[in-house]
């Protein structure tokens, strides 16, 4: 049954090298599912919220997510006619080093990258606004190589710019060009040298996951067209699903757990559950239910104990609701902290609305628990960086700052 499969938190198989348990080092976490397995987490923050380690400002424009890795934390910004990758001390805030990465990117709903970076090992990899994908030393930041993947696969910049973070995928790094017969293509992590390119898909906002079905390891990704499933070591197609894309801007990740796949986008459009079977040698996917109960705008759903919390532009654009992603019916619809994005740790979200306020609520499919909530300034752009929760310690970005808060119990 599918009620069955999905019991428990979502899994996904997109590990990149062993990591400390606390690391965050990639778009989404370890597993590119929103989700932290840390403990001892704050049940109630204090009034005015949880106790501020350090704010750090010279992030830069932009609205780079962060991965910590190592005790550093990388991210991109922008800063007159440069993008740049940088990385700080997690502990302190202190700047380590600066990385010149592609010429700026503007856009009028603020200027500056998009895409997180990914650590493996002791390489960052980083995807600019406008298509720049750098490799970097991730102790020195000194560029191993640098290459413009939208200009040298024949793709299109979509309009609000390059969004995706790179997946590594064993030797392979997985970007979205979005060219003709190069919608998606694998390099080699080493020299950025082409390993495979698949499909003609203009590139959408979304980041690739990996997933195994019956032994057939896939690359999924959210194009500007819809669902693909990729054979990872060829790039050969699988399966596609236009149904759930809105070619407006199909932004949020796919989620994959047990042989399932939940994707979802917003402009009116709705979420999709895949059922994903091997057969012959090749995976099917097959339609459980399209609804339009969930419609993820710009953030990502989480999924936890059968259950996707996500902000749903359904009734308006500024919902949480809860999901039951076997049913596809919704369990309940607050107002919360406003349209925002969230992160899942230890049966509580992490809410950050894109007006500035952070909540703390229960993951529960019996309605809207709010536990606690503060403000964070914010400039004239909103606050669309996703919350990160690494080492017992809360991380907010808005554009050029950046505010770390301990939310360890002691």
């Amino acid at each position: 049954m599918i009620r069955g499969r999905f019991a428990g938190v979502l899994l996904v198989a997109c590990l990149v090298m062993p990591l400390a348990a606390a690391d965050w080092p990639q778009w989404r976490g370890p597993q590119r599912d929103g989700i932290s397995r840390e403990t001892g987490l704050l049940d109630v923050w204090p009034q005015g919220g949880p106790s501020q380690i350090w704010k750090t400002q010279g992030l830069g424009q932009g609205y780079a997510a962060l991965a910590i890795a190592q005790g550093k934390l990388f991210t991109q910004g922008q800063r007159g006619d440069r993008q740049f990758v940088l990385a700080l001390d997690a502990s302190t805030g202190k700047k380590l080093w600066e990385t010149p990465s592609g010429p700026a990117f503007p856009q009028d709903k603020g200027d500056g990258p998009r895409g997180t970076p990914t650590v493996d090992g002791d390489r960052v990899f980083a995807l600019g606004g406008e298509g720049t994908l750098v490799a970097l030393n991730a102790k020195t930041g000194a560029v191993l190589w640098s290459m413009n993947v939208v200009q040298k696969y024949g793709g299109r910049v979509p309009y609000w710019g390059i969004s995706e973070s790179p997946l590594v995928d064993g030797s392979n790094l997985i970007v979205t060009p979005g060219g003709p017969g190069a919608a998606i293509v694998a390099l080699d992590k080493k020299t950025g040298n082409l390993v495979w390119k698949s499909q003609s898909d203009p590139a959408g906002y979304s980041s690739a996951i990996t997933a195994e079905v019956g032994g057939i390891r896939q690359i999924i990704v959210f194009t500007g067209d819809g669902v693909v499933g990729l054979r990872a070591n060829d790039g050969t197609l699988l399966w596609k699903y236009d149904k759930v894309s809105n070619r407006t801007a199909n932004i949020a990740t796919p989620i994959f757990h047990d042989g399932f796949v939940f994707v979802s986008s917003a402009y009116g459009t709705g979420c999709a559950l895949l059922k994903l079977t091997a057969e012959g040698g090749t995976v099917k996917a097959s339609e459980v239910y399209f609804s339009k109960e969930m419609q993820n705008h710009y953030s990502t759903s989480v999924l936890v104990d059968g259950n996707a919390y996500g902000f749903s532009n359904k009734i308006s654009s500024s919902t949480l609701t809860a999901l039951n992603v076997q049913t596809g019916q919704v369990e309940w619809r607050d107002r919360s902290v406003g349209k925002g994005s969230l992160t899942y740790a230890e049966g509580k979200l992490y809410l950050l609305g894109e007006g500035g306020v952070v909540g703390l609520a229960e993951a529960s499919p019996t309605g809207y628990k709010e536990k606690s909530r503060f403000n964070i300034p914010r400039g004239e752009l909103p606050t669309w960086t996703p919350p990160v929760i690494s080492g017992g310690r809360l991380y907010l970005r808005e554009q050029d700052n950046l505010y770390c808060y301990d939310i360890k119990k002691r």
